[in-house]
């Protein structure tokens, strides 16, 4: 195969935060590079943004059905290889459909639709079409949580009995979806975000940490979400309490209406035999407890050795210079990119050690849930 892979990408025009973070890590190790886009509904937005990735203007689009059939009609050297998907929740599985029945590979924002019926059917398609499917929960990137995956899978805590998982963020404590704030409005929109507001969009960053950390699976919940700020007709606010399977306990805090924090994504998981903690804000650590001895700190690097193979596996500087949510980024791309290539040369992909479609599935019957559960103020809600 070529020594890079072609991408392009839906959303991400003036003004988007992440859309820009999806190109820049997926570049990040030199195995992709940008060649076309529908950065916007709008024809000059779009080119405004083709213009600053110093893309064709041939290859700049207002429209992602028209992007997948003049890309799907070129020649397969200059064909991309997979979309990403940077757009509202409403709008990523459409195009999700579009471009793996048009041929391409996908990396899709996080939740992967609106519903788990949609969420159903992009994972029968990417099954039919046989084509690698990445759902950018980035924190699966960070060398400290596979470190802490791989621990857990070997029982190292012992059997685990209570898991707490927040994900604390401030930015929508003031209306300001109301002052012209882009990100917000549509976050806070039912029409573009779906049926849950702060759940949806951080909630299931909490999630799929929690279970892809543990391997454990949340079986139902009891919810308590709330619209603190008036005028809003989605969560910004929930508490849930959660069972998980092998009778493991927890309970989430997933808010943006937190004064002054910013993005302290982090879980604690209790076992029989210890304990283990990590924070996304100091993503290079992970913090072990025992009854029997002192509390230790690992730090990840390539030079360190008081980890495993998975956390130098992982890890691309030296202990002490951070890594980051573009390196996490680049990391669960560069696995996908590996499935790419076994899948276009035939070969059978590896097993994903990223999130992909069936971890899409299990966020949205989650959010699910956590709205049935919050709307009916009583009892326990099942994951179904």
């Amino acid at each position: 195969m070529e020594a890079q892979l072609r991408m392009g990408i839906i959303g991400g025009g003036p003004g988007s935060f992440i859309g820009d973070v999806h190109i820049k890590a997926a570049s990040f190790d030199n195995l992709a590079e940008l060649v076309c886009g529908a950065f916007s509904t709008s024809q000059a937005k779009s080119v405004q943004s083709g213009e600053l990735y110093r893309l064709n203007p041939e290859r700049v689009y207002a429209s992602y059905a028209e992007m997948f059939q003049k890309e799907a009609a070129l020649p397969p050297e200059k064909r991309p290889h997979f979309f990403i998907i940077a757009t509202p929740n409403h709008l990523h599985y459409e195009p999700a459909m579009l471009a793996m029945k048009a041929g391409f590979h996908v990396a899709c924002d996080k939740p992967v639709a609106i519903s788990s019926i949609q969420a159903k059917e992009i994972a029968r398609t990417a099954a039919e079409t046989n084509r690698a499917f990445l759902l950018t929960h980035h924190a699966a990137g960070y060398p400290a949580v596979m470190e802490a995956r791989a621990m857990l899978a070997s029982h190292q805590l012992g059997k685990i009995r209570k898991i707490l998982v927040e994900y604390p963020q401030g930015w929508l404590s003031q209306p300001v979806e109301k002052a012209g704030n882009k990100q917000a409005k549509w976050r806070l929109d039912p029409g573009q975000s779906g049926m849950a507001g702060c759940i949806a969009d951080i909630g299931s960053h909490a999630f799929n940490l929690l279970e892809f950390m543990t391997g454990l699976q949340v079986q139902s919940v009891c919810a308590d979400l709330t619209s603190f700020v008036p005028g809003r007709t989605l969560d910004d606010d929930g508490s849930i309490l959660l069972r998980l399977s092998k009778d493991a306990k927890g309970m989430m805090n997933a808010s943006q209406i937190l004064v002054g924090e910013g993005n302290d994504l982090n879980i604690r998981i209790y076992g029989e035999t210890g304990a283990i903690e990590w924070h996304q804000e100091i993503p290079g650590q992970l913090i072990l407890r025992y009854p029997d001895k002192p509390t230790q700190i690992l730090n990840m690097g390539v030079n360190t050795a008081n980890h495993t193979i998975t956390g130098h596996k992982y890890a691309r500087l030296p202990t002490g210079h951070p890594e980051g949510l573009y390196e996490a980024f680049a990391s669960v791309y560069r696995s996908f990119m590996g499935n790419i290539r076994k899948i276009e040369i035939g070969e059978n992909p590896a097993k994903p050690d990223y999130p992909s479609v069936n971890e899409g599935i299990r966020e949205m019957l989650f959010i699910e849930a956590a709205v049935r559960s919050s709307e009916k103020g009583t009892g326990w809600t099942y994951l179904e």
